[in-house]
C-alpha cells in the first residue's frame, strides 16, 4: 500500500488520519452530550451535592477535552499532509454542480475539524473550570484571558462549530453512500483501508471557488447566529466543559453602598472575592453586592482603631460555572440564609493592621482574624486583606466531607477605597 496519495489513490497516511478524525469526531461529541446530562443536574436548583456525580462529570469532561486536543492535533497534522500531497481527482469531474459541492464540503470539514476543538480549547482556557485536560502543559492559552464574557463567547462558538460539523459530515457521508449505492463507483472504496484498485480519473482542474463558498458559509452561519441573537440573548447553551453559559456575559464588578458610614467615611469601590479548589483547580467568584460600615481612626501606636461591620449580599455570589451549585442548599442555601455578616475591632500591630472579629454564613458563627494593608492619603484610605476560613466550619459542602473534591480551605480577598467625609 502507498504511503503518499496519486491522482487515483488516497495513501495509506492519508487514510490513517481521516479513519482516526472519524473515530476521535464520534467518540468525543456523545461524551461531551453524556457529560453534558451530569452538568445538568449539578447546576440544578435542587442537587444535594452527590459527590460521585461531580467526579463522573469531571471525568468525562476532562476526557472529552483531552480526546478533543488529539482531534485538534489529529486535525492540524491531517491538513498539513494533504496541502503536501498530490489531490486525487473526481470521478465525474463532468457533474459540475455535484462536483463543486463535494469539494467545498470538503473545504468546510478541514475548517470545522480545526475550529471545533480550537474553540472548544480557547472556551476551556477562559472559563474557571473544574475538569481539566489531561496532560502536563497547563490549562490556558496566551491571549485569552480567564474572564466569564470570553468564555460564554467561545462557549458559543464551539457549540455553533459543533453543530456545523455534524451537519457537514452529514452531508459528506451522504455523498458517499450516493457514490457507492447509486453511482456504484469507487469513491468510497479509494478511502477504504483495502479498497483495492480504483480507475483513474478523468483529467480536470481544481478552482478556488469551492473554498471561497465554504468560507461564506460559515461566515453565514455566524451571520445568522448573530441575527437570531445567539450570541447575545439569554439562551442557555451547554457545552462539554462542565459550563453553562448565557452568552454573552458580562463580568461582575464589586458594589458597595453609597452611604456614608457613622464616623464619616464613605466607600467608594471595592472588591470581594472568594476562591476554592475544586478537582484540582482554582475556582474563582465574587460578590456584586456588599456593604461595608466603618469606624476608623488611626491611632498614634499600636493599638485599637476602630470597627467594621460588612454585611455580604449572598445571592450576588457568581462562581463560574458552579454558581447555582454554590447557592444551593448543601452549600451557601441562599434561599435559607441570603446574607453573611463579618463584625471586627480593628487594630494596629507592629506589622500592620488586623480585623479581629466574627463570620457569620448561614446559621453558623466563628472567630476570624484579616490581616490588611492600609494606604492613607490625606482623605482617602485603601484597604486590602485576604484570610482562609473552612468551609465545614460554616456547614457548606457537607455532603463532600473530604477536600478531593472540594478544598476545606475557602480564600478570602478584600479590597476597598474609602474616602472621609467632613
Amino acid at each position: 500500500m502507498r504511503l503518499h496519495n496519486t491522482f487515483s489513490q488516497y495513501g495509506s497516511v492519508a487514510k490513517g488520519f481521516h479513519w482516526a478524525t472519524v473515530l476521535l469526531i464520534f467518540a468525543t461529541f456523545p461524551i461531551g452530550y453524556f457529560a453534558n446530562g451530569l452538568a445538568e443536574q449539578i447546576q440544578a436548583p435542587e442537587f444535594t451535592g452527590d459527590a460521585g456525580l461531580i467526579t463522573r462529570a469531571a471525568f468525562l469532561f476532562s476526557l472529552h477535552k483531552t480526546l478533543g486536543i488529539a482531534a485538534l492535533g489529529t486535525a492540524a497534522l491531517r491538513v498539513l499532509w494533504t496541502v503536501t500531497q498530490t489531490k486525487p481527482g473526481l470521478l465525474h469531474p463532468d457533474n459540475a454542480p455535484e462536483a463543486m459541492a463535494a469539494e467545498t464540503v470538503h473545504w468546510l470539514l478541514y475548517g470545522l475539524m480545526l475550529m471545533v476543538p480550537l474553540t472548544g480549547w480557547m472556551h476551556h482556557a477562559a472559563s474557571t473550570g473544574f475538569a481539566p485536560i489531561w496532560w502536563p502543559f497547563g490549562q490556558g492559552l496566551p491571549f485569552v484571558p480567564q474572564t466569564e464574557t470570553v468564555a460564554g463567547f467561545f462557549g458559543v462558538l464551539h457549540w455553533l462549530m459543533v453543530w456545523s460539523l455534524f451537519a457537514t459530515v452529514g452531508l459528506h457521508i451522504a455523498g458517499a453512500l450516493k457514490h457507492h449505492i447509486i453511482d456504484r463507483d469507487s469513491t468510497l472504496r479509494r478511502m477504504l483501508p483495502f479498497g483495492g484498485p480504483t480507475p483513474t480519473p478523468p483529467e480536470q482542474t481544481h478552482s478556488k471557488a469551492p473554498m471561497l463558498i465554504a468560507g461564506l458559509a460559515a461566515l453565514s452561519v455566524l451571520a445568522g447566529a448573530q441575527a437570531l441573537g445567539v450570541f447575545a440573548d439569554g439562551h442557555t447553551h451547554h457545552h462539554a466543559d462542565g459550563h453553562s453559559h448565557a452568552p454573552p456575559v458580562s463580568a461582575p464588578i464589586a458594589k458597595t453602598t453609597d452611604a456614608p458610614d457613622k464616623q464619616g467615611w464613605t466607600v467608594q469601590s471595592g472588591t470581594l472575592e472568594i476562591e476554592v479548589t475544586q478537582l484540582g483547580g482554582l475556582v474563582r467568584g465574587q460578590f456584586e453586592n456588599w456593604s461595608a460600615d466603618i469606624d476608623f481612626n488611626e491611632p498614634s501606636g499600636p493599638g485599637a482603631a476602630g470597627a467594621v461591620d460588612v454585611v455580604i449580599d449572598i445571592t450576588s455570589l457568581t462562581l463560574g460555572s458552579v454558581t447555582s451549585q454554590a447557592l444551593g442548599s448543601d452549600y451557601f442555601d441562599s434561599a435559607t440564609y441570603p446574607t453573611a455578616r463579618f463584625t471586627a475591632d480593628l487594630e494596629k500591630t507592629d506589622q500592620g493592621y488586623h480585623a479581629i472579629g466574627t463570620l457569620t454564613i448561614r446559621d453558623q458563627t466563628h472567630p476570624l482574624t484579616l490581616p490588611f494593608t492600609l494606604e492613607i492619603d490625606g482623605d482617602t484610605a485603601k484597604m486590602q486583606g485576604a484570610a482562609t476560613v473552612q468551609r465545614l466550619d460554616f456547614n457548606i459542602g457537607q455532603s463532600q466531607p473530604t477536600d478531593g473534591t472540594l478544598g476545606f480551605d475557602v480564600g478570602i480577598n478584600a479590597t476597598l477605597t474609602a474616602t472621609r467625609a467632613h
